[in-house]
């Protein structure tokens, strides 16, 4: 009766259920969004109840779509944000406080004094990662200080971590009546809390962040045969499946993009912008601003990785703030109603710029407008720092790595635009391919649970499934090209610093 995979993608503005056939096509899908919660400037927060009752209706609503139940799938992985933070009881299953969510920056003083009392490159050597607000250590300390009565409850074992993947996974094995508490090396690694040379939690990091070691989940590999544990029934899905995937979502893009040897890259766009070049079994630091983060089972397998805050969350804060798109779709055609952006170069740092700057002081900026500008030239240069900020990252991996980009595989929900992906190849000045299936991300989730019960017998499966949509060649000249890029580098540095 086992026809399908299945993935629960968990991503910053929604939750996905995908199901796969052995072919790698998507044979049911359905999606909700979640609320964003923005209680003051600079925080970002989730309901994690909310998250946990929207999967459970996409699962629902994706088996219902297919005509299926659940003794049709071989096995469900689990994809997720990373780095987002929710500590909860594992005796009645409430969270705390709401889920922290990776763009929030609320954790600025405390990075502050990190880095003032010298403990930054003690954790960049242990971990790969620059001290920032990005990652889950501050969150999770930023939780026990702020919370009434919660590292009481934590050094009492009433209070557990996890990120979503986590949630996610003791939510579907059971929650307060027996789920699983763990999280794969992918995910650890985004905490700053795991040492990449030992792949175990590091003593010392805990002490310097003052977090007991009984919160946190137990290490577990990406694709792991010996079964994470099974699903409780959920309404429409029936009976017990296997989890036994678990991947970060950028890492499970990577997978899913079929990028297991070293050299190969993608780019994924959703929320934010996020390149990985898997460097096989070698820690690569970085010297030019990126991560060293643990991709694929991460007991094999590392990868730098350029990470961007802000992409189509640009496009949304368009539509959602500024009202001025009723949906993503509308940006391809009003972008391309004009010749360029006249000038206007839109810097969206927000919450601050990550890779290659890691500047947590940046916030947004627009700069070179005119009386000439439009809402044409607004979107068409929201598009493009889409754009530059991927370029900068890679030529940040062309620096630690010595070898340019001739062709970047991409994937995400914004690779739908056409005009984003033929903006991005001109930018480039390199091939951009896209991929059939792009929702790459709950795909790579879904091979690794599939791997591991034996449904996939080998990653050349993986790969034969794999194929080309379409290929974007740059068009712009070289002249265009490094004119655009100044621009835009001139106009980070009026973003950087802005809070000091």
């Amino acid at each position: 009766m086992t026809k399908y995979v299945a993935a629960v993608d968990q991503g910053t503005t929604g939750t996905r259920f995908m199901i796969f056939d052995h072919a790698g096509k998507v044979v049911a899908s359905h999606y909700e969004e979640h609320h964003q919660i923005y209680p003051q400037p600079g925080w970002v927060e989730h309901d994690a109840g909310e998250i946990w009752d929207r999967t459970r209706t996409t699962i629902g609503g994706a088996l219902a779509k297919g005509n299926l139940r659940a003794e049709h799938l071989a096995a469900i992985g689990v994809t997720n944000q990373r780095e987002t933070t929710v500590v909860w009881n594992p005796k009645t299953g409430e969270p705390y406080y709401n889920a922290l969510v990776w763009q929030d920056t609320r954790t600025q003083t405390l990075c502050e004094k990190l880095i003032a009392d010298g403990h930054a490159a003690l954790i960049r050597a242990k971990t790969g990662l620059p001290v920032a607000t990005y990652f889950s250590a501050t969150k999770i300390r930023w939780l026990l200080d702020h919370t009434p009565g919660l590292r009481a409850r934590a050094e009492r074992g009433e209070a557990i971590f996890g990120n979503m993947d986590t949630w996610v996974i003791w939510n579907l094995t059971g929650g307060k009546a027996g789920g699983v508490h763990l999280t794969d090396y992918t995910n650890a690694s985004r905490t700053m809390l795991l040492n990449l040379r030992t792949l175990d939690w590091d003593d010392e990091l805990l002490a310097l962040f003052d977090i007991p070691r009984a919160m946190l989940p137990q290490l577990r590999p990406s694709s792991d045969r010996a079964i994470y544990g099974y699903t409780e029934p959920l309404g429409a899905v029936g009976g017990r499946v296997p989890i036994c995937g678990d991947l970060g979502d950028q890492q499970a893009a990577l997978f899913g993009q079929v990028g297991f040897e070293p050299g190969e890259a993608k780019n994924t766009y959703g929320t934010g912008c996020f390149l990985l070049l898997n460097t096989g079994n070698e820690i690569v630091p970085s010297q030019a601003g990126l991560l060293t983060t643990a991709a694929s089972n991460g007991d094999t397998c590392f990868a730098l990785e350029g990470s961007i805050a802000i992409a189509g969350a640009g496009v949304q804060w368009l539509r959602d703030n500024l009202k001025m798109i009723s949906n993503a779709a509308e940006t391809e055609a009003i972008a391309q109603a004009v010749a360029d952006t006249g000038g206007v170069y839109f810097v969206p740092a927000f919450n601050g710029l990550f890779a290659p700057h890691w500047d947590m002081y940046a916030r947004g900026t627009i700069v070179g407008m005119t009386r000439y500008t439009t809402r044409e030239h607004l979107v068409r240069a929201t598009l493009e720092a889409i754009c530059y900020q991927t370029r900068e990252v890679i030529d940040a991996m062309a620096q630690d790595s010595g070898v340019p980009l001739k062709t970047l595989k991409v994937d995400g929900g914004a690779v739908k635009n056409n005009f984003l992906m033929q903006l991005q190849a001109d930018i480039l000045g390199a091939r951009v391919v896209r991929p059939i299936v792009n929702e790459t991300t709950a795909l790579g989730a879904a091979y690794a649970a599939g791997l591991a019960v034996g449904f996939w017998q080998s990653r050349d499966e993986l790969r034969q499934n794999w194929g080309v949509d379409r290929v974007f060649e740059p068009q712009w000249d070289e002249a265009r090209r490094a004119a655009g890029y100044a621009g835009w580098k001139k106009a980070v540095e009026r973003a950087k610093g802005w809070l000091k």
